[in-house]
């Protein structure tokens, strides 16, 4: 027992956030995964969002014993955003790494330990990424060499834009420097639909991305969350548009940017042009509306028009693709 309590001080802390509202059905697996972990030394705060449904009572036993575990209850329902901001305040001043794991998600055993050696090892990096279970089949994240441990950040910002490379996942793929959590306040900006990917990528403005070559992650797909309501919305399309058009000008040479945004533009507008031809509901465009806005640009009735009339002209020149996919 000595040895070990000498181990776990020269281990860095890890202050894990898992906030949570009316994830019953999933909380259980997401808190034993995190308690799972081969990392010796971490503490693990849970924030109850006022849930409903009987997790807090879940949160509550896993603390009854588990001294490793707190639990905050927010005194107020808050926002998603607002809520992941609020959990971060509440992580240890003691702690030099920070895990958000979402209530729906898990981690694997290894997550910390491979993630905390790799930034122990690499201290120019701002976040240490993986690749991830994306359901319950499909492996997402990578496209980096076996050999790449450590990228430059804006290295990484442009191989995400120029080759669509999936590096820094979801809120539960990546581990981030607590003093870079502390120093950007609000973490996450407000009102955006992607914070995550803006916070990660205003990160690798300055810093360097850790990237270990193991799946380390699960994020759970098909049940209520917010990816399960935005999915039918296109929301790669309106990421990657919004990503060329806030980073790209930072990071691009004059030609990259502008055929990246040309390849950004012509996909969305497709992707909305075909939705039109079909008569979306309102909260479709009230969504797209809410995207464009963060770039500074109107959702245009004669852009989305142009989509649907190059949608419309696929499907004159190719009606046996329309075919195999009404079979």
């Amino acid at each position: 027992m000595p040895v070990q309590s000498s181990r776990m001080d020269r281990e860095p802390l890890v202050s894990v956030v898992t906030p949570f509202y009316n994830t019953a059905p999933f909380l259980a697996e997401c808190i034993e995964s995190v308690l799972a972990q081969t990392y010796p030394r971490f503490e693990y705060v849970l924030v109850n969002n006022r849930s409903t449904d009987g997790s807090r009572e879940i949160a509550a036993r896993y603390a009854a014993r588990d001294a490793r575990i707190r639990i905050v209850d927010n005194p107020e329902f808050l926002d998603q955003i607002a809520n992941f901001n609020g959990s971060l305040g509440h992580v240890s001043p003691d702690a030099r790494y920070v895990k958000m794991v979402l209530a729906d998600d898990a981690i694997f055993p290894e997550c910390l330990a491979r993630m905390v050696a790799l930034a122990e090892r690499e201290p120019s990096v701002a976040l240490v990424s993986s690749y991830r279970m994306w359901g319950e089949e499909q492996v997402d994240g990578g496209g980096l060499s076996f050999r790449t441990s450590r990228v430059d950040g804006r290295e990484a910002c442009r191989r995400m834009l120029l080759d669509g490379l999936s590096l820094t996942g979801a809120q539960s793929t990546v581990l981030y420097r607590a003093d870079l959590v502390r120093a950007r306040r609000p973490f996450f900006t407000p009102g955006r639909q992607f914070p995550d990917s803006e916070a990660a990528m205003e990160l690798l403005l300055e810093h360097d991305l850790g990237f270990v070559h193991e799946v380390l992650s699960f994020t759970r797909t098909g049940n209520d969350g917010t990816w399960t309501t935005q999915r039918d919305r296109h929301p790669l399309l309106l990421l990657a548009l919004q990503r060329v058009e806030l980073y790209g000008p930072k990071v691009l040479a004059a030609q990259e940017l502008a055929a990246a945004r040309a390849r950004a533009r012509r996909d969305y507008f497709g992707a909305l042009g075909r939705q039109l031809l079909r008569r979306p509901d309102p909260d479709f465009w009230r969504w797209h509306r809410q995207g464009l806005a963060v770039i500074g640009w109107r959702l245009r009735r004669r852009d989305v028009l142009a989509g649907a009339a190059r949608a419309l002209l696929r499907k004159l020149l190719n009606p046996g693709d329309a075919l195999r996919r009404a079979i």
